[in-house]
């Protein structure tokens, strides 16, 4: 591990050298100029919070592979937003939450997303179908077209992988 000072000058050169380059590359993924800083930004955080030595030979090629993460993650979470927005709508005004609710439900199913990770998609809606809906496992396998043995086991990944999401956390 690179001493404190060596860290820094490695994320300083790193981000004079390619800063404006990566704004850029999010500027023509996303079309927008502020959201191409706020993901640079998000970038170069992802690397100050590893604390670890950079030995990079292709920093271009490095901070593509990182960018592209940050990239996934951005429309992931887009997506979630968009699917709960989607859901208010469908509740009666009375029903909905308050804009303080709205933001902790927000948080909270970012949170539940980042827990979930990269597992596939039918094992996401399984667990998501059974803890926001209460669905049975018939009614899951149902609605997936699975077998309810399938739904169990992906019940079981979705559930690990949350609990030692919490654990490292």
């Amino acid at each position: 591990m690179a001493s404190s000072g060596q860290w820094h000058q490695q994320i300083d050169r790193l981000y004079g050298d390619h800063q404006r380059w990566l704004v850029s590359w999010f500027r023509r993924k996303l079309g927008c100029h502020q959201r191409a800083d706020d993901l640079t930004h998000d970038t170069f955080m992802r690397l100050l919070v590893r604390r670890e030595a950079i030995t990079v030979r292709e920093p271009r090629a490095f901070l593509t592979t990182l960018a592209s993460r940050v990239l996934s993650n951005h429309w992931r979470r887009e997506q979630v937003e968009a699917a709960y927005l989607k859901s208010l709508a469908a509740l009666p005004e009375a029903q909905a939450p308050s804009p303080e609710e709205h933001a902790l439900l927000l948080e909270a199913l970012h949170q539940v997303d980042r827990m979930l990770g990269d597992l596939p998609l039918p094992v996401k809606r399984a667990f998501l179908y059974a803890q926001l809906d209460g669905l049975t496992h018939q009614a899951i396998a149902d609605k997936l077209n699975l077998s309810i043995s399938t739904v169990k086991r992906y019940l079981i990944r979705a559930s690990a992988q949350c609990y030692f999401a919490l654990e490292s956390a």
